[in-house]
């Protein structure tokens, strides 16, 4: 028992030591402006992944933002202009580490150059003309959803709005129609016309042109072990996501994303970018995003 004992400590001191030895303390998960990091004597513009270490300076500029995670996986995000020292912002942040880290790495290396340039060799750019309405949902496969709230969203190059969005049981009986003129639209499960459905079936359709129209997308409720082990997985993150902003919705998207929950993780992006809309690097993540699992074609 007492050599166990002093493993265990070993490997908590190896951990700790770990993260003491980090390269870097913080990485950048996001970039809007001309902000710019001073490393030695030299400055030069911020950039999404760069590493910022403790001795480093960051200067974020007017009507600017800069999204950074720390070596131990907490969040943070500086929009008030002013020269920030990194060591004073490493101060501010907890010792214990974060499963945030895990996830944050999976958007960046998802979003790298080379995973671009990966999803094209293997795809190839694909030009093909949508002739009806083309709404952003996975195959059947992936259709479970956390969630109570889905955020639905399409292209159409053909009828055009206003839109007439059907929601059926999967007996083909209609539940729900939503009429609007953008190419958006929030569905909430737990409304009483739907709360008592395990499964729905979602339709878009061009009320101007009744010919123009989406094919029908599943959306399911997750099995009670799913949401048990989704819930749990959540926990892990303790308070570090839970205040409503556009980098925690980013890192949930993340994690939607790696636990196969597509539709969660739109949902999550889109609430990223209405948090923080002149963020363009949201918007060029949630692009790729419906692009490597193909939910979009690329044009």
């Amino acid at each position: 028992m007492k050599k166990r004992g002093i493993l265990i400590l070993a490997g908590i001191f190896l951990i700790n030591l770990a993260f003491a030895q980090a390269d870097y303390a913080f990485k950048v998960l996001a970039n809007k402006g001309s902000n710019e990091i001073k490393s030695g004597d030299a400055w030069q513009a911020v950039k999404t992944g760069d590493r910022l270490k403790k001795e480093d300076e960051i200067k974020i500029s007017e009507n600017s933002y800069v999204a950074l995670v720390h070596a131990n996986g907490k969040p943070m995000e500086l929009k008030e202009a002013k020269t920030y020292k990194v060591a004073d912002l490493a101060s501010k942040v907890g010792g214990s580490a974060s499963v945030v880290a895990k996830y944050t790495d999976f958007i960046l290396s998802s979003n790298s150059a080379e995973a671009k340039k990966n999803r094209l060799s293997a795809t190839g750019a694909v030009h093909r003309g949508l002739e009806d309405i083309k709404v952003f949902l996975p195959e059947n496969q992936y259709a479970e959803i956390y969630n109570s709230n889905v955020i639905v969203n399409w292209e159409s190059q053909k009828g055009g709005g206003p839109y007439v969005v059907t929601i059926k049981n999967m007996f083909d009986e209609e539940l729900m129609k939503i009429e609007t003129p953008e190419n958006v639209v929030q569905i909430d499960r737990a409304n009483a016309k739907l709360a008592n459905e395990d499964a729905l079936l979602v339709e878009v359709r061009s009320k101007s042109d009744n010919k123009s129209k989406s094919e029908q997308h599943l959306i399911k409720k997750l099995s009670i072990a799913r949401q048990e082990s989704i819930a749990k997985l959540l926990g892990e993150f303790g308070s570090e996501i839970k205040e409503e902003t556009a980098l925690n919705k980013f890192i949930l998207a993340g994690f939607y994303e790696e636990n196969k929950l597509f539709i969660d993780a739109i949902t999550a992006y889109e609430q990223a970018i209405k948090l923080a809309p002149d963020v363009p690097t949201y918007r060029e993540a949630y692009e790729e995003f419906l692009l490597r699992n193909k939910l979009k074609i690329q044009k």
